[in-house]
């Protein structure tokens, strides 16, 4: 099940990014800034069990949405939970009436980006140097469908 993100969640996301991001791992305060002072940010959990198997952040701001940060647990890779991660992103950013989604994604994580062209984004861009140790990064985006007449944006 895919549920908001909460403070006591913070512990876990943060042990998980240590594990998947040993390079450049965000730090707990990183995600309680988002929830706290980013008005934009959307922090989600996949749990099953009670026990947390993926989280999301991204943020929707007018008629763009970013994917900010989306893992899965080594423990729970291939059993789809990526893939519901990101249909819930998408569903959340074409209810908003966003026009295009975007991410950077490293070059080198290649089982990131077969999950993202999956999903039609494309690479649209370099960002030379975008990681702390140097590494490139992809800029991804998904066209959407904006607003149209019969949206409705009450949640």
């Amino acid at each position: 099940m895919i549920r908001m993100m909460t403070k006591e969640d913070l512990p876990v996301i943060a042990e998980m990014e240590k594990d998947l991001f040993p390079e450049s791992p965000w730090p707990e305060y990183e995600f309680l800034q988002e929830m706290e002072h980013n008005p934009f940010s959307v922090l989600a959990v996949y749990e099953e069990g009670g026990e947390i198997l993926g989280y999301m952040d991204y943020w929707i701001t007018y008629e763009q949405a970013q994917l900010a940060n989306i893992a899965v647990a080594r423990k729970a890779w291939g059993k789809g939970i990526g893939s519901r991660l990101m249909d819930e992103c998408v569903r959340q950013a074409e209810k908003a009436g966003c026009e295009v989604l975007s991410l950077e994604v490293r070059v080198s994580n290649e089982r990131a980006v077969k999950l993202y062209e999956k999903y039609g984004f494309i690479r649209a861009a370099v960002r030379k140097g975008y990681y702390e140790n140097g590494e490139d990064a992809h800029l991804m985006i998904k066209p959407l469908g904006g607003l149209s007449d019969d949206t409705d944006l009450s949640y």
